[in-house]
């Protein structure tokens, strides 16, 4: 009451009576707002009218799923698959093209860019990537490109994909801002990780035998990343400390404390005999199988949308595998990333074969 009475005696004599309603422009989210943009889908819709909503990809072939011409963003990506061969996450390779390059930006398995790095179905929600039931996947990355884009998909599997369904929501639009940025996204892995013994294993002070995420080089900012991990013997597989090389490919600027700790989970995530699943918005560990025995399995994500990790010459996101790379296990990934130009200078895809996720206790 004092503090009231207090602002009333401020207030000039001639002030209006306060109405109970806020002056000035009301705030909007930006779905509120008028759209500068014009909204399109690109699907497997049956061009006859009839239910044939799908396209057929012949073992060895490639289909483009999008293709657009000027200005616009890609919004989302839904797929779902009906395939005659199991491996089908793996065999089928995503690969996105944009402005003209010849060489992709983005090129990941399937499975993998949806963050199902293991081979298998799970259904789990985050902030950009989700798997639904009935097989259903979804990213919510926007893809911004200037002059054209080209999405496909490649069976590089020895069976074909009966039935392939798709839709690409999009917007054109009649420019876009001068600081927009391309979407990446880059398929690795490591099966087995090599580990080190010796001295060696019990310090690591450099990252220089850390799996690599993903390396690039140019502006652009680091939006995260999924793992897949196979175990090949029993114990704890993430002792391993992220440590990320940014514009300095002599040390790492960030450095972590652990392998579940920067997927923000903890201890473990529950331990050999507690450890529970989890998906939230921007992290999560969906799929925990076997947990530490060999031939545990987990699936992990994290993103960085809250902040993502900037870079103005060169980005190395890089992790242990164990303490000081101690373990070798088998390390599956996707790193999904910004960049100011189109950035195609990936690694080789790994053969279909090698992408099959095994346990190698040898």
């Amino acid at each position: 009451m004092i503090a009231a009475a207090g602002l009333a005696a401020a207030s000039p004599a001639n002030a209006p009576a306060q109405t109970g309603v806020l002056s000035g422009p009301p705030v909007l989210p930006p779905y509120a707002r008028a759209q500068n943009c014009k909204s399109l889908k690109q699907s497997s819709f049956d061009r006859t009218g009839g239910n044939r909503d799908f396209w057929n990809i012949p073992a060895g072939g490639t289909l483009d799923v999008f293709q657009a011409e000027g200005p616009g963003v890609v919004t989302h990506i839904w797929f779902t698959i009906s395939a005659q061969s199991g491996d089908h996450l793996k065999e089928l390779v995503l690969r996105a093209y944009w402005d003209g390059n010849a060489k992709p930006s983005v090129e990941a398995p399937i499975g993998d860019f949806f963050g199902l790095n293991l081979n298998s179905y799970c259904i789990y929600q985050s902030e950009y990537l989700a798997c639904s039931p009935g097989k259903s996947l979804n990213c919510y990355f926007a893809m911004p490109y200037r002059r054209s884009a080209r999405i496909a998909v490649s069976n590089e599997g020895g069976r074909p994909v009966g039935s392939f369904y798709s839709n690409i929501d999009y917007t054109s639009v009649a420019g876009l801002p001068d600081d927009a940025m391309y979407f990446h996204a880059q398929y690795r892995q490591s099966a087995p990780c090599t580990p080190v013994t010796g001295d060696a294993a019990n310090l690591n002070p450099d990252g220089r035998l850390n799996y690599v995420y993903v390396e690039t080089r140019g502006r652009g900012h680091l939006m995260g990343v999924t793992l897949g991990v196979l175990q090949n013997a029993p114990g704890w597989w993430g002792e391993g400390d992220e440590m990320i090389f940014i514009d300095d490919e002599t040390k790492p600027v960030i450095n972590g404390t652990g392998s579940e700790d920067y997927f923000l989970g903890s201890w473990d995530f529950g331990g050999r005999d507690g450890a529970e699943p989890f998906a939230h918005s921007m992290y999560g560990a969906p799929l925990i199988v076997a947990p530490e025995r060999t031939g545990g399995r987990y699936c992990c994500y994290r993103w960085h949308g809250d902040n993502p990790v900037t870079f103005e010459r060169y980005l190395k996101h890089t992790m242990e595998h164990g303490h000081a790379n101690n373990r070798g296990d088998n390390f599956f990934s996707t790193a999904y990333w910004y960049q100011s130009a189109p950035y195609t200078d990936f690694p080789p895809l790994p053969a279909v074969n090698a992408r099959i996720p095994q346990v190698k206790t040898a």
